[in-house]
């Protein structure tokens, strides 16, 4: 008797979020007319709220494509999934999906079986941002934490897009983040200088500018590689970490006051057994990147030229 091993094809999920009217339902309309996403079985588009924009679903029909609808919270569970895909045995499923509904929950939510989790995308209207960041803070960060995709879409000149991107890269550093106007993408708003001297013998970092300098150095490593930098910082001493070896860093806010994250980079240093956690100390240090588990990949290493005490530092660090 003869066994079959060939996996039946996996089904391939695309989770949509974003606040209301943020260009979920535009970006999908737009995504599903494109050849390159035409797929030869039927596609499953989900809904979990109504926007102003519509679809048409006579094109949806000339691209194999149904609309369910879930209106309720407590509807979107595994037993509901799994109707829908016996009903529609799909080829692939869209999921625009009501962030007021928590997303933690649908990523805690039971899938089909060969259901697969291909992207999470995320969209969100500039114009409004801020207002959301003030208001919902912690529901974006909710969204975004494990997105592969943020996009920003309807962005003016007079948007600081810079550190729009620091929010996002603060909290999800793997997220690809892109940035759109009226005529499409846009390419250079990162060419913008940095709050300190990058070609000073040594980099300054001032307190508030600590989040940039976090945030930049890792997204442009070839910016500070054999730079020299100094910064103040607080002493964090993980465990699994060699006796020369600390982390100095700081404290943001990355959602509200009781949702917070220590950022620092890996430092060595012959002094570092003398030091204490929650010691405050102002480094000065040579950069280098190098594959650490810690990052899981590759990251800055700070190797110590100067190590010296220093005042504490109450402020918490901020994106925005």
């Amino acid at each position: 008797m003869e066994i079959d091993m060939m996996k039946e094809p996996d089904v391939m999920v695309y989770l949509m979020t974003g606040f209301l009217d943020s260009g979920k339902t535009q970006f999908l309309n737009f995504t599903l007319s494109q050849d390159y996403f035409q797929i030869d079985g039927k596609t499953l588009l989900i809904l979990c709220e109504e926007g102003e924009e519509e679809y048409d679903e006579e094109s949806l029909k000339k691209m194999n494509t149904v609309i369910e609808i879930i209106e309720d919270p407590e509807d979107f569970n595994a037993d509901t999934l799994q109707m829908l895909n016996k009903k529609h045995q799909p080829g692939r499923v869209l999921v625009e999906y009501n962030p007021l509904w928590s997303v933690d929950k649908f990523y805690q939510t039971d899938m089909p079986r060969y259901w697969d989790l291909a992207q999470h995308i995320v969209t969100v209207d500039a114009s409004t941002f801020q207002i959301y960041m003030n208001n919902m803070k912690s529901l974006f960060m909710e969204m975004i934490r494990n997105a592969d995709l943020v996009i920003f879409n309807r962005c003016q000149d007079e948007h600081p897009l810079a550190n729009f991107r620091r929010s996002v890269k603060v909290v999800n550093s793997r997220a690809e983040v892109v940035f759109e106007n009226e005529e499409g993408e846009i390419d250079d708003i990162f060419q913008d200088e940095m709050p300190y001297d990058m070609n000073a013998d040594i980099i300054d970092i001032e307190d508030i500018d600590y989040g940039i300098w976090y945030v930049d150095m890792m997204e442009n490593p070839d910016r500070y590689k054999g730079k020299v930098v100094e910064f103040v910082a607080k002493v964090m001493k993980p465990r699994a970490f060699p006796s020369k070896v600390f982390l100095p860093g700081r404290t943001a806010m990355t959602c509200c006051a009781d949702d917070t994250s220590f950022l620092g980079y890996v430092c060595r240093s012959p002094y570092a057994p003398k030091l204490k956690p929650g010691d405050w100390v102002k480094v000065r240090a040579k950069v280098s990147f190098k594959n650490l588990s810690v990052y899981r990949g590759e990251g800055p290493v700070l190797d110590a030229e100067n190590i010296e005490p220093a005042e504490p530092i109450e402020e918490m660090v901020y994106f925005n």
